[in-house]
Formats: C-alpha cells, sequence, structure tokens
C-alpha cells in the first residue's frame, strides 16, 4: 500500500521540487501552501482515501505559525510529523518536538538528508520494514550524521569535535599551526606559506569543519546540512563540489582535501603528494 505525504510549504517551486523528490512507486505527494489548505485537505484526505498522510510543515506560513498547527494537527489526528524549519535554534526544536513532531529539517538540506529523515519516519510508523531501509534512515539523525560503515574515519559533530594525537591546539583556540598553513578563525586570517589568503563566509566555514575533523570522512549530506545554515531555500549538491574545489585551489590543499567516493571529502591527518 502506497504511503502519502501532504508538504504544506508555501515556496512553490520549493515544494515542487520535494514533491518530485519523495515520489516513488511507493510514495504519494501532495502539496499546498497555506494552514487553512492543509487543514482543509487533512478533513478531506480521510473521508476520500480513508488514511491520513504524513506531513511535511514549513514552521513560516503566510498565514499563520506552523508550531500552532503542528499542535492542533496532534490533538485532532494521529499522525507523524516533520517540521522544516529555517532555524536551527535549540528551543525551536525542542519547541517542535515537545509538540508532538517526529523529526524536523534545517533548511536548505539536501535530497539525501531528507529521503533519509522521512524513510525514517516511515519506518518508525511501520515496524516492519526492511534492515536494508533502516540502515538508510539511520544514515541522517537530528544534529549528528554517523559515518557510512564502509567510510573511513569517525564522523564527530564539529561543534563538539576533538584533535587527534597530532599535537594540534584545542579546536577551542580557533587558531592552529601545521604544516604549510596557519589558520587563525578568530582573526579570519588565514595563511599558507607565510602568504595571506583571502576565504569567503562559506570558505571558511567548511575548512573549519575539515580542520575541526582532520582525517575523519565528512558526508556530503551533513556538509551541505551544517555550511549552509544561513536560512537559504535549498541548496544543490554541486553547490558543495564548487566550494569544495575553490578552497583546495586557494589554500593549495589538493595534497589534503581527498574526495571519498560516494560518502564524501577528508582532510587528511598527513599529506599524501608533495607540495606544489
Amino acid at each position: 500500500m502506497a504511503e502519502y505525504i501532504l508538504i504544506v510549504e508555501d515556496d512553490a517551486s520549493l515544494a515542487k521540487g520535494l514533491c518530485r523528490a519523495l515520489e516513488s512507486p511507493e510514495i504519494r505527494t501532495e502539496c499546498c501552501g497555506t494552514l487553512k489548505e492543509a487543514e482543509r485537505r487533512l478533513e478531506e484526505w480521510g473521508q476520500e482515501r480513508g488514511r491520513l498522510p504524513l506531513l511535511l510543515l514549513d514552521v513560516n506560513l503566510p498565514d499563520g505559525s506552523g508550531f500552532d498547527f503542528l499542535k492542533a494537527v496532534k490533538e485532532t489526528y494521529d499522525i507523524p510529523v516533520i517540521l522544516l524549519t529555517a532555524n536551527d535554534m535549540e528551543l525551536d526544536i525542542v519547541a517542535g518536538l515537545e509538540q508532538g513532531a517526529e523529526d524536523y529539517i534545517t533548511k536548505p538540506f539536501s535530497l539525501a538528508v531528507l529521503r533519509a529523515r522521512v524513510a525514517a519516519v516511515l519506518r518508525r510508523r511501520h515496524p516492519g520494514a526492511s534492515e536494508e531501509s533502516a540502515r538508510e534512515a539511520d544514515a541522517a539523525p537530528p544534529g549528528l550524521q554517523k559515518a557510512n560503515s564502509d567510510a573511513s574515519g569517525v564522523m564527530v559533530e564539529p561543534e563538539a569535535a576533538h584533535w587527534g594525537d597530532s599535537g594540534d591546539a584545542a579546536c577551542n583556540d580557533l587558531h592552529v599551526i601545521f604544516d604549510e598553513y596557519d589558520l587563525d578563525f578568530g582573526r579570519m586570517l588565514f595563511c599558507v606559506k607565510g602568504h595571506p589568503i583571502e576565504l569567503g563566509k562559506t570558505e571558511q566555514k567548511l575548512l573549519r569543519y575539515f580542520i575541526a575533523n582532520r582525517g575523519a570522512t565528512l558526508n556530503r549530506s551533513m556538509l551541505i546540512d551544517r555550511i549552509w545554515s544561513d536560512g537559504a531555500e535549498y541548496v544543490d549538491e554541486n553547490a558543495l563540489s564548487v566550494a569544495v574545489n575553490r578552497l583546495r585551489e586557494k589554500l593549495s590543499a589538493r595534497a589534503y582535501i581527498k574526495t571519498v567516493y560516494g560518502v564524501g571529502y577528508v582532510w587528511a591527518k598527513e599529506r599524501q603528494e608533495p607540495y606544489e
């Protein structure tokens, strides 16, 4: 039996993109742009199909708060809800979960993260799901991306990252010096072989995640979810490839930033080719 997802999102282009991303032989989707329309469709849905959908709910809508709608929905229907939010503030996340949301996704997000979160909720809704589905769903839990079982290294939450035994300074110092690099994140001064390098905001964030997790393979989905956290509507996965290549060139870091094909990237603890 097919699963149904009702997407409540006022950005029409994003809503259509979400529908296309989630549609499959097992999943049917429908979009609406206001809370009023969503309320009407939920009332009609049970009468028409006898089965209520999973609700993918934006928290900022033109005719009201998604949090208020979430509370009302949970008081009326027994359906799972995933929140879409541009706010990654802890209070917003806690408020949504306390009001009954099964999960949340912070904009911008990758399609891989979206599919994995939806799969996780559907799996919990139907405990008999296959082990393969369970493994896919566990790939992107809220707040912490697990390393792939066949990936090298261990992925950690960047904000709680630690340094290995290489003798580097603690991450919280925000100033590290190793090999030809002098990276001062506090003063936003980055030097390669004594020469200052100008980095944009996105490049600085990306570099910090790499350095905070040297030697660990970082999943593409997690990087996208974390690096672009400024409320943008959607980030294509190609944006990450472009940013990584630009960072490689600016820092002459091809000896360090390595692609782990099918998984993501890693900043090697030791250079793997001679300096240029």
